[in-house]
C-alpha cells in the first residue's frame, strides 16, 4: 500500500485515487468518488455518505452498493480532520483544486466549492450551494441551502448566510449584511486599481447585480466570475449595510 495512505483508512468500492494522494487514519471514503492528484485528506474525514434527503436511498456503499451522483475532490485540495462531505443527488458534490476544507466542516449534497476557496472550521453548507473560487468562509458560519456565494467573498465568523452574495464582497452579521468590497483580495490577485475602483463604484451605486459594470478590459477570469453571477437565475442578494439608517 502507498505509505501516504494509512492502513487504518477505509477506501471503498467505486473510489478512484489519483497520484500522490494522502489519506489519514480513520478516514472513510465511499464511492462513487474521485480524488484527484496530490489531494490531502486528514484523519477521521468522512467523504461519500448518501445525501441527507428522505427521497434518496441510504445505501451501504462500503459493501459495494454504489448509488448517487458522486463526490470529486480536486487536485491539491486539503480536507482536514473530521470534515464531512456527502454524495451529490444529481451532480457531483465537488471541492475545487487547491481548496481547503478545514476541520469539522460540513458540505451537504450537490455543493460546489470553487478553486482555492477556504471553508473554515465548523462551517456548515446546505445542499445545492455554490461557493465561488477563492471565497473565504469564516469559522462556524452556516450557509442555507441553495445559496450562492460569489468568487472572492469574505464571510465573517459565525455568520448565518441565508441570501446570495455577489462576487468580491465582505459580509457578516445577523441578519446578514454586505459591508463593502474585498479590495484586499482583489489587490492580492493583481487586479489593477482602476478595475477595483469600477467594482467599488458599481456596488456603491446600488447595483448589486453588477449589470452596469463594463467587463471590457477586465482580466478574463474576473469577467467570468462576474458573468457567472449575472447569469445565475433567481438572484437574491443580501442587503448592503449602507441601506440601513
Amino acid at each position: 500500500m502507498d505509505e501516504r495512505i494509512s492502513p487504518l483508512a477505509f477506501v471503498g468500492p467505486g473510489v478512484e485515487l489519483g497520484a500522490d494522494v494522502t489519506i489519514g487514519p480513520g478516514a472513510v471514503i465511499l464511492g462513487p468518488c474521485v480524488v484527484e492528484d496530490n489531494a490531502w485528506i486528514g484523519a477521521g474525514a468522512q467523504i461519500g455518505a448518501p445525501p441527507e434527503m428522505t427521497d434518496q436511498e441510504q445505501n451501504a456503499a462500503w459493501a459495494g452498493d454504489i448509488a448517487h451522483a458522486g463526490v470529486r475532490i480536486g487536485s491539491g485540495a486539503v480536507i482536514r480532520e473530521g470534515a464531512v462531505i456527502h454524495q451529490g443527488s444529481y451532480r457531483e458534490t465537488s471541492v475545487g483544486a487547491g481548496a481547503w476544507i478545514l476541520n469539522r466542516a460540513y458540505l451537504a449534497h450537490d455543493v460546489l466549492i470553487g478553486e482555492g476557496a477556504t471553508v473554515s472550521a465548523g462551517v456548515s453548507i446546505g445542499g445545492h450551494c455554490v461557493i465561488g473560487s477563492r471565497a473565504n468562509i469564516g469559522m462556524n458560519a452556516s450557509v442555507h441551502q441553495r445559496v450562492f456565494i460569489g468568487s472572492g467573498c469574505m464571510v465573517g465568523m459565525g455568520t448565518p448566510v441565508s441570501r446570495d452574495l455577489p462576487p468580491h464582497v465582505k459580509a457578516y452579521g445577523s441578519p446578514l449584511r454586505i459591508h463593502g468590497v474585498n479590495t484586499i483580495g482583489l489587490e492580492r490577485r493583481g487586479t489593477e486599481a482602476m478595475v477595483i475602483d469600477a467594482i467599488v463604484s458599481a456596488y456603491a451605486s446600488g447595483d448589486l447585480l453588477l449589470e452596469t459594470l463594463d467587463l471590457s478590459g477586465m482580466p478574463a477570469a474576473l469577467a467570468d466570475e462576474i458573468t457567472q453571477w449575472r447569469e445565475r437565475e433567481n438572484r437574491n442578494p443580501a442587503s448592503p449595510s449602507w441601506n440601513e439608517a
